[in-house]
């Protein structure tokens, strides 16, 4: 085992795409679509604006006067910068990106903390508490969710905790396969300090290159990988906490049936109930061995039934993407109507060629025809897919510059349930979005994750907005999605958290026995109520 007292690896610097950040959208400020681009895919959807919105000089913009100044003890690691305090105001959801472009950063925090050690966490939290201040965690700022703006009134001042500098991998244990690794890693970062052992978290969400460990861990991410470990919980082996009462550290354990899991508890609190700080983590070998397949189906419940059939099978593909029509030629890999289903299997140890060839059968045997093998990997379905998929929160981005309303929303449902909710979403939410836009629009759908009892469903929203009114609209589309979702018992959210904009929902679905537990819980751990107040359930009913 490495000595726990020095790092695995030097530290990591952080990485140009995490220095080059943009503040107001996604990602890196150099891939963002130039005006010219941005007025080209505008004029892809009918009755969008003739021009972009312009995107703000952060020097020019007027934030929120500063309401409180840090002790001088802490003073060292706050900032209340303009372009901190601008890039640790929202997240990066659509009505985030919005409000940015047109210089809305009234939420703006009134100081940003960048703790250096678990013990400057501590510290803050303990001011915090002391002088009624909100502190809301932030990792990289990836949330789609609200999960990082604050939204109440009732606090005297805003902090935002920022871990990023809390990014090493501290301790590898080969022998048991988990290594133990501070919150603030990101993902690259933390994959670039295991690449020299051999070993992968194998845990990649689609803001891999922007999110950090302790974001996954506190919104239950989910990652890139379709079946089997799924979701970034099936990882943890234990966690480390910081709360306002105390700090809370869970025993190492490969499983356990000592009651209610103490690590359950924290894997989706969001930043509510304490400060992620560091967590061992469950590790794989480097996969060596890797194939991928690409169906097509000309009716897209046909390929529903193979995926379950696949799902069933207990093959666990690394990749089973279902991408009915719409999806399919957004992405660029079909062009006359097909549903398309990418399968990738691989494996630290032997040949995958055979499991691979499983899969294709249960496909062809549920109608699937499929496509020939392309002989570069980057020219396959999986390829031109996989660079759509990486593509595509830029072109989020340019179209809200055109005042296009984009919204993606993604659940899971049983699959007696799946075929129905497809089509009530495409018809259900279609009236909305024509009633609220006043154009059909476009509503995509594609299979992110399956299991054995169901699929999780990933839809897209395309649609002309009006300038002015681009967030009003959205909120009302996003407001119908949630009710739909409720109506056919399908999650409020598989991958994305709760935040604030998932709250009305969330709402609807949990039970309020454990609501009320949930709230003992806060005012347990929380009894000043300053964690990431408005997520999971409102400041004025935490105790």
């Amino acid at each position: 085992m490495v000595d726990s007292t020095s790092p695995v690896t030097p530290p990591v610097s952080r990485s140009n795409s995490a220095l080059n950040r943009s503040w107001w959208g996604w990602g890196t400020a150099d891939k963002a679509l130039p005006d010219t681009e941005c007025t080209a895919l505008g004029g892809l959807v009918q009755g969008s604006a003739a021009t972009p919105l312009p995107v703000p000089d952060i020097c020019a913009l007027e934030l929120p006067k500063v309401r409180i100044e840090p002790p001088s003890a802490l003073a060292p690691l706050m900032s209340a910068a303009p372009r901190d305090r601008a890039s640790h105001t929202y997240g990066k959801a659509y009505r985030d990106v919005v409000r940015a472009l047109n210089g809305d950063l009234s939420a703006a925090p009134d100081q940003v903390a960048h703790p250096r050690t678990e013990q400057d966490v501590t510290d803050v939290l303990d001011w915090a508490a002391d002088a009624d201040v909100a502190v809301v965690p932030y990792g990289a700022g990836s949330s789609v969710v609200g999960g990082v703006e604050y939204r109440a009134d009732r606090h005297r001042g805003v902090v935002s905790l920022d871990l990023s500098s809390l990014g090493r991998v501290l301790e590898i244990d080969p022998v048991s396969r988990a290594a133990r690794i501070q919150a603030g890693a990101l993902g690259p970062d933390l994959e670039a300090q295991l690449r020299p052992h051999g070993l992968t978290l194998r845990h990649f969400p689609q803001s891999f290159e922007f999110s950090t460990l302790g974001g996954w861990l506190a919104t239950r991410a989910g990652g890139h990988y379709a079946t089997l470990y799924t979701h970034i919980d099936d990882l943890v082996e234990s966690l480390r906490v910081v709360t306002p009462v105390g700090v809370n550290e869970s025993l190492r354990l490969p499983g356990s049936g000592a009651g209610p899991s103490p690590d359950r508890m924290f894997l989706g609190s969001e930043g509510t109930l304490g400060v992620i700080t560091e967590a061992w983590m469950r590790l794989q070998d480097r996969p060596r061995h890797k194939a991928s397949a690409t169906v097509l189906f000309s009716d897209v419940h046909a390929a529903m039934n193979a995926v379950r059939a696949i799902a069933q099978a207990g093959l666990h593909p690394a990749n089973c993407r279902l991408l009915d029509p719409g999806e399919a030629a957004l992405a660029g890999v079909a062009r006359d109507g097909e549903s398309v289903l990418v399968l990738g299997v691989e494996s630290a140890h032997s040949p995958v060629g055979e499991r691979l060839a499983e899969l294709v059968t249960l496909a062809r045997d549920h109608g699937g025809s499929p496509a020939p093998a392309a002989t570069d990997a980057e020219d396959s379905a999986a390829g031109t897919w996989r660079s759509a998929f990486l593509r595509m929160p830029y072109l989020r981005d340019a179209l809200a510059r055109m005042s296009v309303i984009t919204e993606t929303f993604e659940t899971a449902c049983t699959w007696d349930r799946a075929p129905g909710l497809y089509e009530s979403v495409r018809r259900d939410l279609g009236d909305v979005v024509r009633e609220v836009t006043g154009a059909a629009g476009t509503i995509n759908c594609r299979f992110t994750h399956v299991y054995p009892d169901g699929p999780a469903p990933y839809f897209t929203v395309i649609a002309p907005g009006r300038r002015g009114e681009e967030v009003a609209m959205w909120d009302e589309i996003k407001s119908a999605a949630m009710q739909i979702l409720t109506d056919h018992g399908a999650t409020v959210t598989h991958h994305h958290a709760v935040g604030r904009d998932h709250r009305p929902g969330y709402d609807r679905q949990r039970p309020e026995p454990f609501a009320h537990a949930l709230r003992a819980v806060k005012q347990s751990l929380d009894p000043a109520g300053i964690l990431n107040p408005g997520v999971l359930f409102d400041p004025a009913v935490a105790g």
